[in-house]
């Protein structure tokens, strides 16, 4: 009996085992629960705990739970990006493209090397960030470089001169020759690009207006320069017969030639050349009584 006893020990010493390390593995698991749905302000060991259970077994929640911690980093770097950047830019497009930095540092982050992962991350974050917008960005990054260089050596030049370099001072410094720097210039004035959609900042709050809105259109006609038309239209043919009236205005106005303003008036093609003539004749004449009144 003392025998079988003493056999089935060893049964019962591996069964106490298994419990408690369920026991263990259960209470492990009831921490790990706790800290992903715990608020995200962590203390340093419980981050450093979250971190090591992630490693261990790449728990997803525990991996959103580092995200949502470190959310306020991406969303500094964003912000600081942003401050280079023009404003048609978006926070939110930068610090979504951030995240994506942040998640692949958190994947990819080596509890082992023994650096803080603020360090290490910030680096994935900034890059993740660039990367985004060289990817939307349509000007080559051969321009860019050259645009950059261009803006150093004159910011250079300006600070030693305290003035603004020429083009010949300008060209020695980068050393290249005057109609390199004519190239350079002309790439570098592509490299900008603004939204039409902005708002046109004029210190009115109640008035605010887009670029758009307030866009030359030079395809336009200058209603100025439309009146000034027609008076003078109305001076020099005042004096016209209604014949002579049509003929001017169909050949310099209409475009037609003397051919089809004959067909439309039934007059042959020399006589309305011969109209044409005298017309210009008369209004020579009144120009230069007028010129010399003048003097």
């Amino acid at each position: 009996m003392a025998k079988s006893t003493a056999l089935r020990s060893p049964a019962r010493s591996t069964a106490t085992k298994s419990r408690t390390a369920t026991t263990t593995r259960k209470s492990a698991a009831e921490t790990v629960t706790t800290t992903a749905s715990a608020p995200i302000g962590l203390t340093e060991g419980e981050l450093e705990s979250v971190w090591k259970t992630f490693k261990r077994t790449r728990d997803e929640n525990l991996r959103n739970t580092l995200i949502e911690h470190h959310m306020p980093l991406v969303r500094s770097i964003a912000e600081r990006v942003l401050q280079t950047l023009p404003k048609s830019i978006e926070l939110d497009d930068l610090s979504s493209a951030g995240t994506f930095g942040l998640m692949d540092a958190i994947n990819g982050f080596d509890l082992s090397r023994g650096i803080k992962f603020k360090t290490y991350c910030t680096t994935r974050i900034r890059g993740s960030i660039l990367d985004e917008l060289r990817s939307q960005d349509w000007v080559p990054r051969l321009v860019r470089l050259k645009a950059h260089r261009l803006d150093r050596a004159i910011r250079r030049l300006e600070g030693e001169f305290g003035r603004s370099p020429n083009q010949v001072e300008i060209a020695t410094e980068l050393g290249i020759t005057l109609e390199e720097l004519e190239a350079h210039q002309a790439e570098a004035n592509a490299k900008t690009i603004f939204s039409l959609s902005e708002k046109w900042d004029d210190g009115d709050e109640e008035k605010e207006m887009e670029k758009v809105e307030i866009l030359a259109d030079r395809k336009a006609v200058d209603p100025v320069e439309t009146i000034q038309q027609h008076d003078a239209l109305e001076m020099i043919t005042s004096s016209l017969t209604k014949k002579e009236r049509l003929i001017i205005l169909m050949y310099y106005y209409e475009g037609l030639t003397m051919r089809e303003i004959g067909e439309i008036m039934e007059l042959t093609e020399s006589r309305v050349c011969q109209i044409h003539s005298n017309v210009m004749a008369r209004l020579k004449a009144q120009l230069d009584r007028a010129q010399r009144n003048q003097d």
